[in-house]
């Protein structure tokens, strides 16, 4: 087991966990009382991404700690967590706020936010669907520290024998309710959908050289020897494609995950 980072690639995941409002009575500016969970804790799930390979993957309990405590010591909401739905690329809300943290803290399977919900036109328009949970849940962040289990052996939440992560530390920058929470064609009652790739697929009709710049360099990590994939690149311009080329079904280019992640992280040291 070898702790990772991944250094300036920023994840997104999505739960089959409905995010709930109930109205308040409260006059104090809010319209309700939203609470979302995204994270349970200690429970498989296969990541099928272009950006970040193919693998289990796990939060454990503990690693929101320290981004909440994080949080907690800032003086003022905009320099803390944000909550917006569907990641602030909604094409009528965009990045508007939803409303103020009340509460962020780690519960025994998973961590739980309680936002106030401004008194907006556009919370108006997504209380109906909170209200009878028709809204999933997802959080972006970044990971601090992971372990991985390279070689795992079959078993029967891992029956293809995929490289296990377990991640142990994040830091949080974002959370809320969304549209399409996880992956229709998965089996599990608990599912995650491929969040990342079509965060970054939103992401590049907003800044394409950042999302190019960081697909050049992963695409190089996955090629034997570090030659350019024989994949098009992506166009300067234009409207992101939501299913990117890969080099192969693994989304190894011909690599173990080993190598994979040497090429991918060349800090490490050893043969982790």
């Amino acid at each position: 087991m070898t702790d990772l980072t991944l250094p300036d690639l920023d994840i997104v995941r999505t739960w089959h966990l409905p995010a709930r409002a109930d109205e308040d009575q409260a006059d104090d500016g809010r319209l309700a009382t939203m609470e979302v969970r995204f994270s349970m804790f200690d429970v498989w799930y296969e990541i099928d991404s272009w950006w970040e390979g193919r693998f289990l993957e796990r939060t454990a309990r503990g690693s929101f700690k320290r981004t909440i405590a994080a949080h907690r010591s800032r003086k003022t909401d905009s320099a803390g967590v944000k909550v917006l739905f569907n990641h602030g690329h909604d094409f009528h809300i965009g990045d508007k706020l939803l409303g103020g943290i009340d509460s962020l803290t780690e519960e025994s399977d998973s961590p739980l936010g309680v936002v106030a919900l401004d008194d907006t036109s556009y919370n108006r328009d997504l209380l109906p669907g909170l209200r009878r949970g028709g809204y999933g849940s997802s959080f972006m962040f970044r990971v601090v520290k992971d372990s991985w289990d390279n070689e795992p052996k079959a078993s029967e939440y891992n029956p293809e024998g995929l490289p296990e992560r377990t991640i142990r530390e994040v830091r949080l920058f974002e959370f809320g309710p969304v549209t399409w929470p996880a992956n229709p064609d998965a089996t599990s009652s608990l599912r995650c959908v491929a969040g990342t790739d079509a965060y970054y697929a939103q992401l590049r009709s907003r800044d394409p050289k950042r999302v190019d710049e960081l697909r050049s360099r992963i695409s190089a990590s996955r090629t034997p020897n570090g030659e350019p994939p024989a994949t098009p690149a992506l166009a300067a311009s234009g409207p992101a494609s939501t299913a990117p080329t890969d080099p192969a079904r693994g989304h190894s280019g011909g690599l173990t995950p080993g190598e994979r992640r040497r090429r991918l992280y060349p800090f490490l040291k050893g043969d982790q």
